[in-house]
């Protein structure tokens, strides 16, 4: 099973083409290329296989988050 994640931007890199992206002290460098709304350092994008893939609200980032947690938390996976 595959699943998108939110994550936070920190850093864009090079001209826009990359990001530095963090959640729970976990870093990783990915791919703006397809995304649907460029982010801002800040914003939340959700990531699937190294892109984001969209642009959230940090409201529905953190619940995405929490529900993400309680599955994790519920042995769901």
């Amino acid at each position: 099973m595959c699943l998108a994640a939110p994550m936070k931007v920190i850093e864009i890199q090079g001209e826009g083409e990359t990001a530095l992206v963090e959640r729970d002290g976990v870093r990783q460098t990915i791919y703006l290329g397809i995304v649907d709304a460029m982010p801002q350092i800040g914003d939340y994008v959700i990531i699937h296989a190294g892109f984001a893939i969209r642009t959230l609200s940090e409201e529905d980032a953190l619940e995405n988050i929490r529900l993400i947690s309680q599955l994790d938390e519920a042995a769901i996976f």
